[in-house]
């Protein structure tokens, strides 16, 4: 069965070292399951993110909404996320990514922000009601020569994650199920 992918990068320069370390850290946690990843660079959309309303930042935001998993990719700016990446999650409306499987993903220049994804990026995503199923990824850029290493390693950490859930899950619906009967 396919999963419904996509990712979306926050880098207001087109094509960035966040863009390949996001698409890296897909290939290997997706792979073959997913369908086609659904690459969104919102460098593409700088002249219509902030456009209220805009039909076209509507599509986009619905496509987002309705994948299976989103990886949101950022580079770190001022410790944080950037405002594009911040103006695009603000066009949802409360609870507008319920059911998204959301992994933050920060990059930076070196490991004092570091607690970036978790403490700034992953609070927004739940708040819109996405699940965030572990610590999010901050990778330092003077590692792309070790990036396929380091997104290997994180891909399997959210494997994992999701393999525990879905355990939890399983056990859940099937003490459900065995409640019923009684």
């Amino acid at each position: 069965m396919a999963i419904k992918t996509a990712v979306v990068i926050g880098n207001p320069k087109p094509l960035s070292r966040t863009r390949k370390v996001a698409e890296a850290l897909g290939a290997h946690l997706f792979g073959p399951l997913a369908q086609a990843t659904r690459v969104i660079d919102l460098a593409s959309y700088r002249d219509d993110i902030l456009a209220w309303p805009s039909d076209r930042m509507d599509a986009v935001n619905a496509e987002v909404a309705a994948c299976d998993v989103v990886i949101f990719a950022s580079p770190t700016y001022k410790a944080t996320y950037s405002g594009m990446l911040k103006a695009f999650l603000d066009r949802y409306p409360a609870n507008g990514l319920s059911g998204v499987v959301a992994l933050p993903l920060l990059t930076g220049a070196d490991h004092n922000h570091a607690m970036g994804p978790d403490v700034n990026l992953a609070p927004l995503l739940t708040e819109l009601g996405a699940i965030v199923p572990g610590r999010g990824v901050y990778f330092v850029i003077s590692n792309l020569d070790r990036m396929d290493e380091i997104v290997a390693a994180a891909a399997a950490q959210y494997a994992e994650n999701f393999n525990r859930v879905a355990a939890v899950a399983l056990q859940v619906q099937s003490g459900r199920q065995s409640g019923k009967a009684e």
